[in-house]
């Protein structure tokens, strides 16, 4: 194989960022849970997830690498190319609040995003792997028979490969979870949270981007602070729940 692996002479990144959008709305609109949110309601929480991903999965990239984002502070082609996606997650995150807020909405609205963001997860790092070395976001070299080479003669961890597994693993285990009605509204979406951000700290040990906060990089410190917020967010509901069956 050779990378970029063109489909139909199309770019592998474009052509399936574009499909893990179309076809994760598509499952957000199938699966969403119709007596949560009305869809005039759910629209606004859309648009706040969507700004938001935007503006965080930018925010973060430029942290990557600091001195080169300043060193690039005037170049717009650097400023818009890249993204992350655990600044679009942080930054979703904020946005959905923000348009609650805005349209006084209080239910939780996270559980009818979770498998819409898992389908559109590994969709998306499908055209990661098939782009190879120019997506950077392949991992370091590697013995294991696991290894990839992206076309320069070394075996990687193709650890785009390993998120799509894991995301697969997740959502199923969340989808049982959901069958048997386990614990509150909300908490699908806060345990798939906790579940992506604890993968993203611990691989990206074995991805060759700078590690310039001691030995982090930018990802596992957004990271750090979103395993934080929803540990104490769980723990915060769970007290509350205990509250309620001993009031």
């Amino acid at each position: 194989m050779n990378f970029p692996f063109y489909i139909f002479g199309i770019h592998p990144h474009w052509l399936f960022e574009s499909l893990a959008y179309f076809i994760g709305f598509r499952v957000y609109l199938y699966t969403r849970n119709k007596e949560r949110i009305p869809m005039d309601k759910a629209l606004w929480v859309i648009v706040g997830a969507t700004l938001g991903a935007a503006l965080g999965s930018k925010f973060l990239y430029w942290l990557e690498d600091p001195n080169k984002t300043l060193e690039n502070w005037d170049n717009l082609v650097y400023l818009i190319e890249g993204k992350t996606i655990v600044g679009g997650l942080l930054g979703g995150l904020i946005g959905v609040e923000t348009a609650k807020k805005w349209i006084g909405w209080t239910r939780s609205t996270g559980d009818d995003f979770v498998l819409p963001l898992a389908v559109g997860m590994m969709i998306g790092r499908i055209g990661c792997f098939l782009t190879g070395l120019d997506d950077h976001t392949y991992g370091i070299a590697t013995s294991w028979i696991t290894g990839v080479d992206f076309g320069d003669g070394i075996k990687r961890h193709p650890t785009q490969l390993y998120e799509i597994v894991f995301l697969g693993i997740v959502a199923m285990l969340l989808f049982q979870m959901k069958k048997k009605n386990i614990g509150w509204e909300g908490l699908l979406f806060q345990l798939f949270m906790l579940s992506y951000f604890m993968f993203r700290f611990m691989i990206d040990f074995i991805k060759p981007t700078p590690h310039p906060y001691w030995i982090l990089n930018n990802i596992q410190l957004a990271s750090l602070l979103g395993i934080a917020y929803y540990i104490w967010l769980i723990h915060k509901k769970q007290t509350e729940k205990r509250s309620e069956i001993h009031a």
